[in-house]
């Protein structure tokens, strides 16, 4: 013999399945936005870390910038050019640093990363040109995706804890 309980409880609850059943077949998950600069921030608040999604589209447009604009100097994979990238030049210039986690750019947040790429190397100390008026602010952001791609989970990890702090009011 089987006996049904109908209760408000029941109900309610028999509703709220029914109607996320019904909400998750209308329309396929939107897919997440691109970290922005805002969008980190908002992050910060929750401890939640950026996504990592080496596959994106924005670190496929990032490559591809990358490989048109830089990769002559900071080399395929962003492992930089022969020797090392500390030591002075002959003409006192730094060479380009590696851009995967070999180096120091997981150092740096983003918002200093995008600033090197607009401006160039900081006081002249290496020949990186400024991209600003080369580049558009999301092909900037996508070649930042594309090198934070090129990092490994741990350095991703370590990076992250300064990018919070520096989204930190």
């Amino acid at each position: 013999m089987r006996t049904t309980i109908s209760t408000p409880r029941a109900t309610l609850l028999t509703v709220a399945l029914g109607g996320m059943l019904l909400a998750a077949c209308e329309k396929p998950p939107s897919p997440a936005a691109p970290p922005t600069l805002d969008r980190l921030a908002g992050m910060v608040a929750e401890g939640e870390p950026p996504p990592r999604a080496p596959d994106a589209p924005e670190v496929a447009r990032g490559l591809a910038v990358y490989t048109r604009h830089c990769l002559e100097c900071h080399g395929e994979r962003g492992v930089g050019p022969a020797g090392d990238w500390r030591v002075r030049d002959a003409d006192g210039h730094y060479p380009p640093p590696p851009l995967d986690d070999s180096a120091h750019a997981w150092h740096h947040p983003t918002a200093v990363l995008l600033e090197m790429i607009r401006d160039g190397s900081p006081g002249g100390e290496g020949k990186m040109p400024a991209w600003r008026h080369k580049l558009s602010e999301p092909e900037m952001q996508d070649v930042v995706a594309y090198i934070k791609s090129l990092w490994s989970d741990d350095v991703y990890r370590l990076w992250w804890k300064m990018e919070r702090q520096s989204l930190e009011p």
